[in-house]
Formats: structure tokens, C-alpha cells, sequence
């Protein structure tokens, strides 16, 4: 097993974890340190287990019976596998926004999606709430375009609004760290670009991980990478220096198309 480096400059660190669905281990001994502020790209074909990993940062793999995992996922310091106690769980997926592949707003206004998040934990007043909206919606690159229509339906938004909403709604409890998992796979390139670009912008303020099949957007966007291959973390490092000089014939041809 790699030594990790527990201390202030890492958000995440990910000690020999295995993770089972059944019997079946679909990420096997992985071992990985993200710094703080930094973007960190998982990348490898599909069933590798880097979804499975990113889900596991903040427990949404407990909602699946047959889940189990060991070892230990570290943020400041604290297994989070070690209290099951749902107020834990709850605190955790508070500071850990998730953003999914494909948006999914709620079917109801773009204001109230954006509330929903801060009616769960808050009771301040909508004054408030329609403040830190409007302020999330400009961060997320997205209020400019909704200004006028924010009781209009969130389901009537381009699929590149939408995710963009769906990072606002996510940002509205000021997490800590972001999940994405592959959240511009379904999005045409100049959505895909607007993404891109407020992640580049976050990232000052958060930790952002993202699972992501497109080369080229980790090459842009990412400062570290981890390539999977079969369940298994091949290789880490600097994004720059990992795809400039792959140091295994599996990330080579896997970044090279020649798989």
C-alpha cells in the first residue's frame, strides 16, 4: 500500500480502499491524496471504478444493500466510514456537493430549485434565500440568462442550463468539495466550455473531482489526474506530466485512442 500524507493541504485522502457490490470488488486496494483547490480528474474505460470511487467520497454507495467498503476515505483527518449515524452522513453531504451526468433539475421554478437546498438545513426567510440564489446563479455563470425568468420552469432550460442550474442548486451550502461525474458527456462543446470554465473559476474557493471520459477536458481543465484500469488506480500524478509522459503502455494507448 502507498504511504498517504495526511495534513492541511490535503482534502481528501483515500487509504487501501476496496470497494464490494456483493462479492465483487469493483475498485480494488486504491490509495490516492487530493490536494485542497485543485481540480483532479478520474479517468480509464467504462466499469473501471472511478464512479464507484467518487460516489464512495460521500456515501451515496450506502444507499445500495449489497455496497460495502474498507479502508479508510479521510476529509480532515476523519474516516468518514467510521460513524454511520445519519446526522454524520448528513453533515458530510452538505460539504460534498454531487453533480450527476445527466441534470437533474426538479420540476418546479428555477428559484424554488434553488431553495430547496437551504429549506432542508435553514429557516432563514426567502429574503435570504432569493439573496443566495441570485448569488450562486451568477457564480454558476447562469443568471444573466435566467434574470428574467427565475419563476419559470427549471425543465424548460437548455441541457447545458440545466447542469449549470444543477451546480448553483449544489453550491447554494457553500460545500467544501465537488463530485462530478461526467457532467458534460451529454452537453454540446459550447456548453461544455461554460462548465469548463466556471469549474476553472470554483476551484479558487473548493476541491472539484470529476470523472470524466473526455481526454481533452481533463487535459484543459484538471491539475491532477488518476487513470483506472479493471478496478484498479495504474497511475497518478500531474496532469501536465502524466499525459506528456505516461509512465505504463495502458495509459498510453488509453489517452492515445489506441485501446
Amino acid at each position: 500500500m502507498r504511504r498517504i500524507m495526511d495534513n492541511k493541504n490535503i482534502a481528501i485522502s483515500i487509504e487501501d480502499v476496496t470497494c464490494y457490490y456483493g462479492e465483487h470488488a469493483a475498485v480494488r486496494n486504491a490509495s490516492l491524496s487530493i490536494p485542497r483547490n485543485t481540480i483532479y480528474t478520474f479517468i480509464g474505460p467504462s466499469g473501471c471504478g472511478k464512479t464507484t470511487l467518487l460516489r464512495s467520497m460521500n456515501r451515496l454507495n450506502d444507499l445500495i444493500d449489497s455496497f460495502r467498503l474498507t479502508g479508510s476515505v479521510k476529509m480532515d483527518g476523519e474516516n468518514i466510514y467510521e460513524n454511520h449515524s445519519p446526522e454524520k452522513v448528513r453533515i458530510l453531504r452538505k460539504k460534498t456537493g454531487m453533480i450527476f451526468q445527466q441534470p437533474n433539475p426538479l420540476p418546479t421554478s428555477i428559484l424554488k430549485n434553488m431553495y430547496l437546498p437551504l429549506k432542508e438545513h435553514y429557516s432563514a426567510g426567502n429574503d435570504y434565500f432569493y439573496e443566495k440564489a441570485v448569488e450562486k446563479l451568477k457564480t454558476a455563470a447562469l443568471y444573466d440568462e435566467v434574470k428574467d425568468r427565475l419563476n419559470k420552469a427549471a425543465l424548460s432550460l437548455s441541457g447545458g442550463q440545466q447542469q449549470r442550474l444543477c451546480v448553483a442548486r449544489a453550491l447554494m451550502l457553500e460545500p467544501e468539495i465537488l463530485l462530478l461525474d461526467e457532467p458534460c458527456s451529454a452537453l454540446d462543446p459550447i456548453a461544455t466550455y461554460k462548465i469548463e470554465d466556471m469549474l476553472t473559476e470554483l476551484k479558487s474557493e473548493r476541491t472539484i473531482i470529476i470523472v470524466t471520459h473526455n481526454m481533452e477536458q481533463a487535459r484543459r481543465i484538471s491539475d491532477y489526474t488518476a487513470f483506472f484500469f479493471q478496478g484498479e488506480i495504474v497511475e497518478t500524478g500531474k496532469t501536465s506530466k502524466l499525459f506528456a509522459n505516461p509512465h505504463t503502455e495502458l495509459l498510453s494507448d488509453y489517452i492515445t485512442g489506441k485501446f
